[in-house]
């Protein structure tokens, strides 16, 4: 089963919960060969690009922000191939910023290139763990 967009169940629960603190989207990644849609004529990953790039001003305005976004080589526990093209981690001060976001009109636009870009995803909805750092490290 692929999956690009929520569906209806999980936006209820999204929009149901009352929890104000903070959130990390945790976004599985996996691109098409080939971008249809919008992007038609280039690749998936360049079709990525470009709604990484109309999606920030938006991520911003909702004092939203890109963590980390990783290109995913190999498994090394489970399948040795890579499940997964990028891993992104984007934080957000509350489940309502994120739904903010998700509903602007400007946001809805760039949105498509997602769309074009993705053969598969997930969106998990985690929070910051607070892991204890080790000696040296610095916070982000």
């Amino acid at each position: 089963m692929t999956s690009i967009d929520p569906d209806a169940e999980q936006i209820r629960s999204l929009v149901s919960s009352s929890d104000p603190g903070p959130i990390v989207m945790v976004n599985l990644l996996r691109f098409k060969p080939q971008a249809d849609g919008i992007d038609a004529g280039i690749s998936g990953a360049e079709a990525y690009t470009r709604y990484a790039a109309g999606v920030a001003p938006h991520l911003e305005g909702v004092g939203g922000r890109l963590l980390e976004a990783v290109a995913c080589e190999e498994g090394v526990i489970g399948p040795a191939q890579a499940e997964w093209d990028m891993v992104a981690l984007v934080a957000y001060p509350s489940r309502e910023a994120f739904l903010t976001m998700t509903a602007d009109p400007g946001y809805l636009e760039v949105h498509r290139h997602r769309v074009a870009a993705l053969a598969d995803s997930r969106l998990i909805l985690s929070r910051p763990a607070g892991v204890p750092q080790t000696e040296g490290e610095v916070s982000r």
